[in-house]
């Protein structure tokens, strides 16, 4: 990462839902109305949908996830730290 480059979000946060009727739309409208964060991805199916989201506040994303099905596979990743090399 270039010195000059600079994180705005800090968490890359990464997890799958398993539930039943998952609306992408609908999932996608709450980050975009209630979080603060960039590179949302939200893709899947009425079953499983998969969320890649920055963000500073990953613990936020995890209560809202976990209200719409079994959440599992997640990975929360300081980018901060990977910038500096270390590890996430």
């Amino acid at each position: 990462m270039d010195e000059d480059e600079e994180l705005n979000y800090r968490y890359d946060t990464q997890l799958l839902i398993d539930g039943k009727d998952l609306d992408e739309d609908k999932i996608r409208d709450y980050f975009n109305k209630n979080f603060v964060g960039d590179c949302l991805l939200v893709v899947g199916d009425s079953e499983l949908i998969k969320i890649h989201y920055h963000t500073n506040q990953p613990w936020k994303v995890l209560e809202y996830c976990s209200t719409l099905g079994e959440i599992y596979d997640i990975v929360v990743e300081d980018m901060f730290r990977q910038a500096k090399g270390l590890q996430g």
